[in-house]
């Protein structure tokens, strides 16, 4: 059985804060075997971060978080920038043409982009997987929604830890039954539905940290832009 961290970000992402190799240190030291960095809308350090996973004895699977006209969703296993802001049939397509796969990541929560009030169940029922446990909750009700649309569906199921920051990597992570520490084998055990899941909340300091550190960066980079 492998341990995978599906869904963190760098500091490539806007709300993100450290590079790669601080990323991949921390998966390393809690024993992750499988690490997916998924900036927001950007590919860059996940293509860094799977490419010196192997130096840190893990297995790197590049990918990013869409942002879709209805909301977030993950490619995982893309070598190329799916365009934010398309339809999310769409981008589902794009990512499915570069072999990936699409993994909805807190489809309940509206206030972090959430796809689910944005579209219907069968569309929601036509990715390749659901991240019913996101270590950033405050009730876990949004969770407990995508874990019974899953189960309703028979839908492969996955955590995140969404984290911002490397410490967090690890907070939630899907177990993938398989001992195959390839790409093709991590995303086979995903859309087979070969997962179990584990993860605890993440602190409320520090999704507050996070948040905040976000917006700051949001803001210094609106400001700084030359457009």
């Amino acid at each position: 059985m492998l341990q995978a961290e599906l869904h963190c970000h760098s500091a490539l992402s806007y709300d993100g804060r450290d590079p790669v190799d601080m990323l991949l240190t921390q998966a390393q030291a809690v024993g992750l075997d499988v690490l997916a960095v998924t900036d927001h809308d950007e590919i860059d350090a996940s293509l860094e971060a799977a490419e010196k996973a192997p130096d840190y004895g893990l297995v790197g699977i590049p990918g990013m978080e869409v942002t879709s006209a209805a909301g977030h969703v993950l490619a995982l296993g893309v070598q190329e920038l799916v365009p934010p802001g398309l339809e999310f049939m769409e981008t589902l397509d794009r990512i499915w043409e570069q072999g990936g796969i699409a993994v909805i990541p807190h489809p309940y929560q509206k206030a972090r982009h959430g796809v689910a009030p944005h579209i219907t169940g069968e569309e929601l029922a036509s990715a390749d997987g659901i991240e019913i446990y996101n270590s950033r909750l405050f009730t876990g009700r949004s969770n407990r929604q995508a874990e019974g649309f899953a189960e309703r569906r028979d839908l492969p199921m996955t955590a995140g830890s969404d984290a911002h920051i490397a410490e967090m990597v690890g907070q939630a992570v899907t177990e993938l039954k398989t001992t195959d520490r390839s790409l093709d084998g991590v995303l086979d055990a995903i859309t087979d539905g070969r997962t179990s899941v584990v993860g605890k909340r993440t602190p409320w300091r520090i999704s507050f940290k996070q948040f905040g550190g976000g917006m700051k960066r949001r803001a210094k980079q609106t400001l700084f832009s030359p457009f």
